[in-house]
This record gives structure tokens, sequence and C-alpha cells, in this order.
């Protein structure tokens, strides 16, 4: 905890300080996702789905995080588009599970619904840093000769 002294009195600064990820709401829904990730997989068995499902839904996170610390735009869309492949590959391991009755439909549904959320903002995010990227390229105004 933060304490910032004024001229005659001290105040107790109760946030913690953030990185520019963790400001992101997409962040915020992809680690709530990755936080019911255990309750997903099955216990036993289907070792090759359970891998699969760790690696595409910590890939969420870790990809969105490497394109909110880079600078240039296409570098971040770049990194949001693989972040939004690895939540397509866990909501389709999520599918598979449901699907071989490994899965309850209540828990499919809501790890659904987070992984639908976290690709609806990254398709935005990707597609802002696109039109900004192309539109940093093409001059505003042309001379005619």
């Amino acid at each position: 905890m933060a304490l910032t002294t004024t001229l005659h009195r001290t105040v107790v600064l109760s946030v913690e300080p953030l990185l520019d990820v963790e400001r992101f709401e997409v962040y915020r829904v992809a680690l709530e996702f990755q936080q019911l990730v255990p309750r997903l997989l099955p216990r036993k068995g289907c070792a090759a789905l359970r891998d699969q499902l760790d690696r595409a839904s910590s890939s969420i996170l870790l990809c969105l995080a490497e394109g909110v610390g880079r600078f240039s735009r296409a570098d971040k869309a770049n990194f949001y588009t693989m972040a939004r492949g690895s939540t397509m590959e866990s909501a389709a391991v999520l599918d598979v599970l449901v699907s071989r009755g490994l899965l309850e439909p209540a828990l499919h549904r809501q790890g659904r619904w987070l992984l639908v959320r976290v690709a609806q903002m990254l398709t935005k995010l990707i597609l802002r840093m696109q039109s900004d990227a192309a539109s940093a390229t093409v001059p505003v105004c042309s001379a005619r000769p």
C-alpha cells in the first residue's frame, strides 16, 4: 500500500500500481477464463486435451500482454491476432470435451461465454490497430499537379 503525504495530512492510497495490460478489460476477462480452466479439465485421462487447453488458454494472456508491450500498431495487431487464435482454439477444446461427455454443459456455457467476450474484444482491438496503421501510411491530402 502506498502512502502520500500532503501538507497537513497523510493520504493512504489503496490502489496498487498496475501494468498497462492489467488496465485492459479483455485481459481481465481472459484471466477469469484462466481461473475457470482447472474446473473445465477432466481429472483423469485426455492428457492431450488437458495440455492443449492449458497451453491455448495461457497463450491468450501471454500474447495479449506481449501485444500491449509493443509500440508499433502492426506488432500489436499481430500479437492480438495470435491471442484471438488461441481463444478460438480454447473454445474448440471445450466443444470437444462437451461433445465427448467430459464437460458439463453448464461449465461449457460459462467458459464459452467468457471466450466469446474475449474474441469480441480482441477483434475490435485488431481492427483498430490495423485501421490506425493503414491510415498512418495513407496521405491525408495530396497535391494535384
